[in-house]
């Protein structure tokens, strides 16, 4: 279980990392995005991501492994 979440952690880190490294410009014309989007909208936003995060893993340990 911590092993998991130790990965998930480090993946998300490494991900994000990359992000700042190769377009750390588009990283800022995507924050100002979210600037102008109302608050309702970017919490409809994170819950959606959070939805397809929680799919995706139940499918990677129920349907793959």
């Amino acid at each position: 279980m911590i092993k998991d979440l130790l990965t998930g952690l480090g993946l998300v880190a490494v991900i994000e990392g990359l992000v700042l490294a190769l377009a750390p410009l588009r990283f800022e014309d995507a924050l100002e995005m979210f600037r102008r989007m109302d608050v309702q909208t970017r919490r409809r936003l994170g819950l959606l991501a959070v939805a397809v995060g929680v799919m995706l893993i139940w499918f990677g340990r129920r349907v793959i492994g």
